[in-house]
């Protein structure tokens, strides 16, 4: 083989440090974001939390809707920018500190666009940027108000009971020999969230007895006490090993009349039948008369079917919105949630004191600091300019979709992403990270910006109608149905058609799902 040298140009993408930590922070969600600021408080000493409101950072452009440039834009069009999912987001900038903007409102243009070839080195110098001042207004951190024997008894409010608990301090009440107790304390323990007994007694007997035939048997017996006992305590139907079983127990509490007695003997039945409330075949198989059996569906639909439900500790997620949007006069006012904007600023302090130190101890160590310095300022321009591309698709989304925020979802017209990134001169990923996990609070409520993305159907007048606006009018007819005489797939696409809206039946049943609206066999009333 023959050694030799050649010479190849190529051309290939990199991304800059602080434009891969852009893309990143563009696409957190605030949650996650809090994260992340919290992570690089503690890895960057120049970095601080602001308690007072100062000038924010003046990186980047004068005009905050000023267009890309060929350069990125050929940049973000090139195949490999795809495949990585990078987004670009340097075409953000950077607005008024009031972080507000109006919808009715043409956006000023701005003639060039800044390049981001820099570094995280940096000179160590304050001067470097015109200020290093956290970016958000000047809104007190939420305070709690409750104070003394208030927040005592918020507190209190706030307790959690679980059901083991709950059954636990009910069993105190009962005079049992401490095996007994200890039995019962067990199969207490061994319930699940929703009240059930998974296990089988015989299994939970060989898992204690560890294979002893003798003690099994004794455990056998000592269980099935226990469990009498057990099911006999609140909520109605705990201790149940299946459904069937739940509602069975539950069913004890009530009068007996021949509708209790009809449903005891459904629930004897296969579920299925009930699911599919096939009263026919129900009438069948229990013999009793067709108003009784739905006399007794009736009843069995209030039945809890998960009676440890109540008890559990749900979290609750609350959505905190990015985005308020209120009407002033004829049009909307967008504006950023101050309570989800970190305030962040260099500590000028430390800054300082490394440009007067500047040349003392090793070069590397100084480089460093230099690095972690840029690190910093550079963290708080792609804070700014998250919240700035935050703000501008926000302002658009609003311009394009005024009906719905005057009308509501019904009228609500067909957007796509494609339609906000050549409106803002973004590339199409970069409004799809946007969009993504980022809310909105509006006059109807708090929604994802992903919420007034829809797609089009066609109409009889040759125009568009979107597929939110569809499933609110879906939603509409069957609220005012006949419960009698449900509304089938069928009729309601029939229905569609006369509002002018070609939807076919399939197209329907997807939306309905979607709706979590259950079929008309289902709906209709017994």
């Amino acid at each position: 083989m023959k050694q030799g040298f050649s010479l190849r140009v190529s051309q290939h993408l990199a991304l800059t440090p602080q434009l891969q930590q852009s893309i990143r922070l563009l696409q957190l969600s605030t949650l996650e974001l809090g994260q992340e600021v919290g992570q690089m408080l503690d890895e960057n000493p120049f970095l601080e939390v602001s308690d007072e409101a100062a000038p924010r950072e003046e990186f980047g452009l004068d005009h905050p809707d000023t267009p890309l440039s060929q350069e990125v834009r050929e940049f973000e069009d090139a195949p490999e920018f795809i495949a990585a999912s990078a987004v670009n987001t340097s075409a953000t900038t950077i607005k008024d500190a009031s972080n507000t903007s109006t919808a009715t409102e043409a956006a000023p243009d701005a003639p060039t666009e800044p390049k981001l070839e820099e570094s995280w080195e940096g000179d160590g110098s304050v001067e470097s940027a015109p200020d290093d001042g956290e970016w958000g207004n000047d809104a007190a951190p939420r305070k709690n108000n409750l104070e003394g024997s208030d927040a005592e008894a918020a507190d209190l409010a706030g307790e959690h009971i679980t059901l083991q608990a709950h059954l636990h301090q009910q069993s105190l009440s009962l005079r049992l020999p401490e095996l007994d107790r200890a039995v019962l304390h067990f199969l207490i323990e061994s319930l699940n969230d929703d009240g059930y007994l998974e296990e089988s007694l015989a299994d939970l007997a060989e898992g204690l007895a560890r294979g002893d035939m003798a003690q099994t048997e004794e455990l056998l017996q000592q269980f099935a006490v226990a469990l009498k006992l057990l099911q006999s305590m609140e909520p109605a139907g705990v201790g149940a090993q299946n459904l069937a079983q739940c509602l069975h127990l539950q069913l004890l509490d009530h009068k007996d009349c021949d509708a209790t007695r009809a449903a005891m003997a459904i629930c004897l039945q296969p579920m299925q039948l009930l699911a599919k409330r096939d009263i026919k075949r129900l009438v069948q198989v229990c013999g009793f008369a067709e108003d009784v059996v739905k006399n007794a569906m009736t009843l069995i639909g209030r039945l809890d079917p998960k009676p440890g439900r109540r008890f559990a500790n749900v979290e609750r997620n609350v959505v905190v919105p990015d985005v308020i949007v209120v009407k002033v006069g004829r049009g909307f006012k967008v504006t950023l949630n101050s309570d989800v904007m970190p305030r962040l600023k260099v500590h000028d302090i430390y800054a300082n004191a490394m440009k007067q130190h500047k040349g003392a101890g090793s070069a590397a160590a100084g480089q460093a600091m230099q690095q972690r310095l840029q690190e910093a300022r550079w963290f708080i321009k792609n804070i700014q300019q998250r919240f700035d591309t935050i703000l501008r698709v926000s302002t658009a989304i609003v311009e394009r979709q005024k009906n719905f925020f005057t009308h509501g979802e019904l009228a609500m017209r067909p957007l796509v992403l494609r339609e906000i990134a050549d409106e803002l001169g973004l590339h199409e990923s970069t409004i799809s990270r946007v969009t993504t996990a980022k809310y909105m609070n509006t006059p109807f409520g708090t929604f994802e910006l992903k919420y007034f993305f829809g797609s089009a159907l066609g109409t009889d007048t040759g125009g568009n109608a979107s597929s939110t606006a569809v499933r609110a009018l879906i939603k509409q007819f069957v609220a005012s149905e006949n419960l009698q005489k449900p509304l089938s797939d069928n009729q309601l696409s029939e229905m569609l058609k006369e509002q002018g809206i070609e939807c076919a039946r399939r197209t329907v049943a997807k939306y309905r799902d979607a709706l979590r609206i259950a079929p008309a066999n289902l709906r209709k009333a017994l």
